[in-house]
C-alpha cells in the first residue's frame, strides 16, 4: 500500500537495493535505484516525511496530541515548534486522505448500514447557523463505525451533494446499502436524483423511477408531528419509491443515527474547534476541513474505536490489520 517498491518517477516496480545510509536524526535509511529509468531515489521520497529533518517519533507525538483535542498554538507552545511548521506537518497527513478514500473504495462490501448526521461549530466570526460554513456532514456505517464523508462547509446543496457523491460510489461497490437519518430529507432526495433507475415493468404509462436496486433509504422524524403546513407526519417513512426486489428487512427500532451522535460527541473532544460551551472558532474552512481530514484518517485507519474494539477499516474488511502512524507517515503520494 505505500509503495515502497515503486519507483516515484517512472512507477515501474524493477527496482533494486543500491545502498544504506545515515540520517542526522531518524537512522539509516535505504536508497533504491530504478532499473527502467536509472534513477535513485530515497526510500521516504514522495511520502509525507520527505524532506522533514525533526525525528519521526517526535512528528508523531505532535501529531497525536493534534487529533486529541489540543489547540494548534497550544501543541506549538508545548512543544516549542513554529506555527508554520506545525501547519505543514498536517497539510501532507491531511493530502494523505485522497489515497485512503481511493484504497477503501477498491474493495467490495456485501452489505451495509449507512446513518447520517451533521455537526455544527463557528467558523471565523460568529454568525447566525444558516450563514455559517461551519456545518459538517458525517456519513459513518454503523457495524464497524468506518466514516464514508466527513466535509465541512455551509448547509446548502453543494455540501450535501458532496457527501451523496461518495455514497454513490459506495452503492457501486456494495450488494445492499441502507441509509437511515434523522429528520434531515436532503440526504435521500439527492441520493434518489443521483441514484435512481426507471423500473420497466412492461405496462403502458410512463415507467416509474426508484432507487437502485438494493438500496433504501429510511428516515425518522424528529420534533412535533406536523410539518409547516399543519399536516401530520408519521415517524417513521420511506421517503422514495424503491426497487420491488430490495429486501425490505429494516426495522423501525434500526431507524436512527444513535451511534452517529454519540461518535459526534467524541469528534467534539478530540477537535478543538468543536468545542461546546468555549468561544472557540475555527479561523477558515480550510483550516477546519484540515483538521477533519487528520481525523478521518486517524479514526478510520489508525486508532481502534472503543465500543467495537476493532479499527474501523479493519471490521469493515478493508484491512487485515490497522495501519501504525509510521506506515500512515510512508504512504507514497499520487505522482502527478
Amino acid at each position: 500500500m505505500n509503495g515502497q517498491w515503486t519507483c516515484p518517477h517512472c512507477n515501474s516496480q524493477n527496482c533494486r537495493h543500491h545502498k544504506t545510509y545515515q540520517t542526522g536524526h531518524n537512522g539509516t535509511r535505504l536508497l533504491w535505484r530504478c532499473q527502467s529509468c536509472n534513477r535513485l531515489f530515497s526510500e521516504t521520497k514522495a511520502t509525507l516525511i520527505e524532506g522533514l529533518r525533526k525525528p519521526t517519533s517526535f512528528i508523531i507525538q505532535v501529531l497525536k496530541t493534534r487529533t486529541e483535542g489540543i489547540g494548534l498554538n497550544a501543541a506549538c507552545r508545548a512543544f516549542a515548534i513554529a506555527k508554520n511548521t506545525l501547519l505543514l506537518w498536517e497539510r501532507r497527513l491531511a493530502d494523505c486522505k485522497d489515497v485512503l478514500v481511493i484504497y477503501a473504495l477498491t474493495h467490495t462490501f456485501i452489505e451495509q448500514l449507512i446513518e447520517g448526521d451533521e455537526l455544527y461549530t463557528k467558523v471565523n466570526r460568529n454568525v447566525p447557523p444558516e450563514d455559517c460554513e461551519g456545518w459538517t456532514i458525517v456519513l459513518m456505517e454503523r457495524a464497524s463505525r468506518f466514516i464514508w464523508a466527513l466535509q465541512c462547509g455551509k448547509k446548502d446543496r453543494s455540501l450535501f451533494s458532496y457527501a451523496i457523491q461518495i455514497l454513490r460510489d459506495v452503492i457501486l461497490r456494495t450488494g445492499d446499502v441502507t441509509l437511515v437519518t434523522d429528520g434531515e430529507r436532503r440526504y435521500g432526495n439527492l441520493l434518489f436524483e443521483i441514484c435512481h433507475e426507471v423500473l420497466r415493468t412492461g405496462k403502458r404509462g410512463r415507467p416509474p423511477k426508484v432507487l437502485r436496486r438494493g438500496v433504501k433509504v429510511r428516515l425518522k422524524n424528529k420534533g412535533k408531528g406536523t410539518d409547516r403546513t399543519g399536516h401530520s407526519r408519521p415517524k417513521y417513512e420511506t421517503p422514495h419509491p424503491e426497487h420491488p426486489e430490495t429486501d425490505q428487512d429494516v426495522t423501525p427500532a434500526d431507524i436512527h443515527a444513535n451511534h452517529l451522535e454519540a461518535s459526534n460527541a467524541s469528534f467534539r473532544r478530540k477537535n478543538s474547534a468543536y468545542r461546546r460551551r468555549t468561544n472557540t472558532y475555527a479561523k477558515s474552512i480550510s483550516g477546519l476541513q484540515r483538521t477533519l481530514d487528520m481525523l478521518w484518517i486517524v479514526h478510520n485507519f489508525i486508532r481502534s474505536h472503543f465500543t467495537t474494539k476493532q479499527v474501523p477499516a479493519v471490521a469493515l474488511g478493508i484491512l487485515q490489520q490497522g495501519l501504525s502512524w509510521e506506515e500512515v507517515l510512508r504512504v507514497r503520494q499520487p505522482r502527478l
